[in-house]
């Protein structure tokens, strides 16, 4: 595995051009303007340094020399650390711990809902309403700070726009009267390293041909 990774000097992201979390990563990336080359990968027909770097043949995967990482949270966190500035994370242990937390949550109910829907479940109508109702619960939040319960971009908000960015593709509409929500989602998908983050194939999601 080490010899595969070392073949690249410059940090490698294997990606998903229309993979949630291969685009959280792509976020973090964009934010701190890491100089990194992206792989595209097609998953029904995987390129064989992703199938011999990742045991669950998956992306995101990201190569740093003889670094192997996987799973889109554990990334992102290394990004971080790896290039402090801007910090993405809080200092303080209390304030991290919260902010995997909602990070945690994020997944467990927002992204679970999604999978839900994309996978044409039988509860997948369900599952769009229960997400729908949920986002919009929350929209009073967005009006709190600048950026979701914090004054500076951090690595919840980078796990949340790619799900806000899909809810056309979800078959979801955020109504007039989510204020904080729609003022939230204009101003992030506004920002440069959001849109610097995006594929061609997520861009069509909300400005198709």
């Amino acid at each position: 595995m080490a010899q595969i990774a070392n073949r690249r000097s410059v940090m490698t992201l294997y990606s998903g051009k229309g993979n949630a979390y291969s685009h959280m990563v792509r976020v973090v990336l964009s934010e701190k303007g890491i100089n990194h080359e992206v792989v595209d990968v097609d998953l029904d027909n995987p390129p064989e340094d992703l199938i011999d770097l990742n045991p669950y043949n998956e992306v995101p995967t990201l190569v740093d020399r003889d670094l192997v990482l996987y799973d889109a949270n554990t990334i992102m966190e290394y990004l971080d650390e790896r290039f402090p500035h801007p910090p993405l994370m809080p200092v303080d242990p209390v304030s991290r711990a919260q902010n995997r937390q909602m990070r945690y949550r994020i997944q467990r109910d927002w992204y679970t809902a999604v999978d839900r829907i994309l996978a044409s479940s039988k509860d997948a109508e369900t599952a769009r309403k229960e997400l729908r109702e949920s986002l919009v619960a929350v929209s009073p939040v967005f009006e709190q700070k600048p950026f979701f319960l914090s004054e500076e971009f951090s690595l919840v908000d980078a796990a949340i726009l790619p799900l806000l960015w899909r809810l056309p593709q979800l078959g979801i509409e955020i109504p007039a009267q989510a204020k904080g929500l729609n003022k939230y989602m204009q101003n992030m998908f506004e920002r440069e390293s959001f849109i610097n983050s995006l594929t061609e194939t997520e861009r069509e999601i909300r400005f198709p041909d």
